[in-house]
């Protein structure tokens, strides 16, 4: 049980899931600002539009009644007619390109976060010198700013690490051949005495 909830406390901590979290809602909130845009304010003015263009003036709306549902003044009963609403069909359209265009730019903005800072940690990885490197290129008179000759000096010292490294390993196989050779000696020794 202590297992299943320790992966499950690192499953929610991983940024990703955090992220993804946030991500949902702040998606959510903008979405409901969108829809009050487009709902309140777009769908109207498109509405207003397109009865300016079809419907003589004024700012009703403009509905296309497939089958007609009329109160006693002589105005469409919304709730009992069918008809098409070109505002709120238009106003869902524009809906959805603001929402997808904010989302693409989020994106966007996220993936050049990403690649930023992918390629800083392989620049770190890469080239930087260590406090303790720092000290021995100044101890050796080189300035910092001097890349070729940083660069020459490391090189050198990795030859030189990597030589005594093999120098060490060829001491100790060294040692490991003068113990094995000892102690066949003293075998031979031991097994001479057996056989006087």
């Amino acid at each position: 049980m202590k297992k299943f909830f320790a992966e499950f406390k690192k499953f929610i901590t991983r940024g990703n899931v955090v992220d993804l979290a946030v991500g949902v809602i702040i998606g959510g909130a903008f979405t409901a600002i969108v829809t009050a845009l487009t709902t309140h304010i777009l769908t109207p003015l498109i509405n207003w539009v397109i009865y300016l263009i079809f419907g003589g003036t004024g700012g009703k709306p403009v509905y296309t009644v497939l089958v007609g549902a009329y109160t006693v003044d002589g105005a469409l009963d919304t709730a009992n007619a069918i008809f098409i609403n070109w505002g709120a069909f238009i106003g869902a359209i524009i809906n959805f390109i603001l929402i997808a265009f904010v989302l693409f730019m989020i994106v966007r903005i996220i993936n050049k976060v990403q690649e930023a800072n992918l390629k800083l940690v392989k620049e770190v990885k890469e080239g930087k010198l260590t406090k303790e490197e720092k000290k021995e290129i100044k101890a050796a008179g080189i300035s910092l700013k001097d890349k070729e000759k940083i660069e020459t000096f490391l090189a050198d010292k990795k030859a030189k690490e990597e030589a005594i490294k093999a120098e060490e390993a060829l001491k100790e196989e060294e040692a490991k051949k003068h113990t094995t050779e000892a102690l066949l000696e003293d075998i031979k020794a031991l097994l001479q005495k057996q056989v006087k």
